[in-house]
């Protein structure tokens, strides 16, 4: 059954895990929804896996809302969270209301908000106008000129206390679950501690309430390997071997056969 907002919390306080991959595309979205997995994100990581983009800066509201768009036509039994993309929501709450209303409409089921800084009034007053927010601390990509590059977070005492306090707040604010990305596992575990709402964790160890990888990075589809990262099958080579196959059948004549050809 699919999930809803309410469920998460409920999740949680069974100790239920809650899987979570995230999809840019119709044809990988189908194929999800035909598995156990739990909660899908359309997430601005978009820029890097599916345009090549160094970072995911340059995701605008409108590419997000294009492959949110696609995502939700082949996801119909699964909880679809759609990222709001670099500044969106730093230009008020007009502007980053229309944007996450345009990620509504185009199928989300909710946004995903990075950063508790500066956040929290508009995470307040999208939940009071009926979208659902997932919050996102820890290592949040689109600050990471300002973090100085991709680095794990909550290191020091201060660090972690402040993602600690940005994790109750986040709640307070309305989120119903949130991401946690490279923080040390201890640190993650006392976020999940604090708040009643599932932490999720990419990079934050197992004592957590969830966990979300990008579906390129767990099929082997990339070279790309951090540390929290496990390959659960090797796709680069599963599609480079089938299209040398394709390419020897097709330069010794093997395909198409008789039964893959119009006779009349």
């Amino acid at each position: 059954m699919k999930l809803s907002p309410a469920d998460f919390p409920k999740r949680k306080a069974e100790h239920s895990i809650i899987s979570m991959v995230t999809c840019y595309d119709y044809t990988m979205a189908c194929l999800v929804n035909q598995t156990n997995i739990d909660c899908v994100l359309v997430g601005d990581s978009l820029a890097n896996v599916m345009h090549g983009e160094e970072n995911t800066i340059p995701a605008t509201v409108d590419l997000m809302a294009l492959h949110t768009r696609a995502v939700h036509r082949g996801l119909p039994d699964k909880f679809l969270v759609a990222d709001m993309p670099f500044l969106s929501t730093r230009l008020g709450l007009y502007r980053g209301t229309k944007a996450a209303g345009k990620l509504i409409a185009a199928g989300a089921d909710s946004v995903k908000i990075e950063g508790a800084d500066g956040n929290l009034e508009l995470i307040s007053h999208l939940v009071e106008s009926g979208i659902p927010v997932m919050g996102h601390l820890g290592l949040t990509p689109q600050f990471f000129h300002a973090m100085g590059g991709y680095k794990v977070q909550g290191r020091t005492e201060e660090a972690k206390s402040k993602l600690i306090n940005d994790a109750v707040a986040m709640e307070k604010a309305g989120c119903f679950a949130i991401v946690a990305e490279c923080v040390p596992a201890d640190v993650a575990t006392a976020m999940s501690r604090v708040v009643s709402v599932p932490v999720i964790g990419i990079g934050g160890g197992s004592a957590v309430d969830g966990q979300v990888l990008v579906l390129h990075d767990l099929l082997g589809l990339s070279s790309f390997k951090p540390k929290f990262v496990r390959h659960f099958m090797n796709g680069a080579d599963l599609v480079k071997n089938a299209l040398n196959e394709y390419d020897e059948c097709c330069k010794n004549h093997t395909f198409p056969a008789a039964e893959e050809t119009f006779t009349k």
